[in-house]
């Protein structure tokens, strides 16, 4: 019978420590008769060493080596140049390929025969996708540490504390977007005692948020105006007369926080301004705001930059978090890489890896290969 071989490359983004496989997620592989590649320091960046992968059954090669035998490889991020050059023809490229956001990379590799597999296409409304859904798991990670940073960033404490120098009052805390990220930055603020207010577009948003022992904050949206959801489960792009009647009514929320934590992205598309300059002006010094939709295409506060952070001279601390699974790298790879499990359990027939157009799933990852 045949044998499916994978190839897990060494990420090569500036600042990405992640990597698409981890030493436990061989062995998973191997059980169902997958031969898996490593790439020489793939691992590295998440503290897993190349004799870590070797001790599971791995073999760790060359980057020549890997696209030469590989019937698939396997990244995280977008590939670069050099990484899609060497690619040949017939061969599957998996990971969050945001092919949408890069409509040359999608051309080029479909021109040449690439056929791809790209995690962020993922619909999340489908039960039996949820375990393979890596998006989900990489933005908990990514929730999880803005509380964390924010926390480390703000210069009075979190919970509520009486002591003998008198009481010191919790830290007042927005998260703004209520999706899987907002959702887990909201948990670890209430465990680290802040107390804490929620928003999102999303109507149905309100229990999950209630549930975790925050509040739901309401605003009155434009006469005619309907939900925010959108399709597979996210928020929907919202017009510009919805932006600007949304931030009007965030404002004066924002301004009167000590802590801003914003999370709101729609897939392939620029984020939503919801944090202006003008709120940030209006926070108290020594404020912080996380905005974790800082990326090349915009942020949810004006002013962030990805990967920055800037103390304003009215001594509010803006931090641009736009790639905080890399800053967990071995908790954000471990989830990851099983997520690629379960991918490639569901693609690997009879000793192939199967394509197959006519499944709901299979047919989503690949949506836009040939766009």
């Amino acid at each position: 019978m045949a044998t499916v071989t994978v190839g897990a490359v060494r990420e090569r983004a500036p600042g990405e420590r992640r990597v698409a496989l981890v030493p436990e997620a061989v062995t998973l592989l191997r059980r169902v008769g997958v031969d898996v590649l490593v790439e020489t320091g793939a691992g590295s960046g998440a503290w897993f060493t190349d004799a870590d992968y070797t001790a599971v059954g791995a073999t760790v090669v060359p980057p020549d080596e890997l696209y030469a035998r590989a019937d698939a490889v396997l990244c995280v991020a977008p590939p670069d140049e050099e990484t899609a050059e060497a690619l040949r023809p017939g061969q599957i490229l998996i990971g969050l390929l945001e092919l949408e956001r890069h409509p040359a990379l999608a051309q080029e590799l479909y021109g040449r025969g690439i056929r791809t597999v790209s995690l962020d296409l993922l619909p999340r409304t489908l039960s039996r996708a949820q375990s393979m859904d890596a998006l989900t798991s990489q933005a908990s990670v990514a929730g999880y540490k803005a509380a964390l940073l924010a926390a480390d960033s703000y210069d009075r404490f979190f919970p509520m504390l009486t002591t003998a120098a008198g009481t010191m009052r919790p830290a007042q805390v927005l998260v703004l977007g209520a999706g899987v990220a907002g959702l887990q930055a909201i948990a670890t603020a209430r465990r680290l005692g802040g107390v804490v207010t929620a928003y999102d577009v999303r109507p149905d948003s309100r229990g999950e948020v209630e549930s975790l022992g925050a509040r739901f904050l309401d605003i009155q949206h434009p006469p005619g105006t309907g939900s925010g959801a959108g399709a597979g489960g996210y928020a929907r792009e919202l017009t510009e007369e919805e932006q600007q009647a949304q931030r009007n009514a965030l404002d004066t929320h924002t301004a009167r926080s000590d802590v801003v934590i914003t999370t709101a992205q729609v897939p392939g598309r620029k984020p939503p301004l919801l944090v202006t300059a003008a709120a940030v002006e209006r926070m108290k010094p020594g404020s912080v705001v996380v905005d974790l939709a800082a990326s090349e295409l915009g942020g949810n506060v004006e002013g962030s930059e990805p990967d920055k952070t800037v103390v304003l001279d009215n001594g509010v601390t803006v931090i641009g978090a736009g790639r905080l699974p890399s800053a967990m790298a071995t908790a954000a790879s471990t989830a990851y890489a099983r997520n690629l499990v379960v991918l490639l359990r569901h693609l690997v027939r009879d000793g192939e890896l199967v394509l197959d157009p006519a499944d709901e799933i299979t047919a989503a990852l690949m949506r836009g290969a040939s766009s």
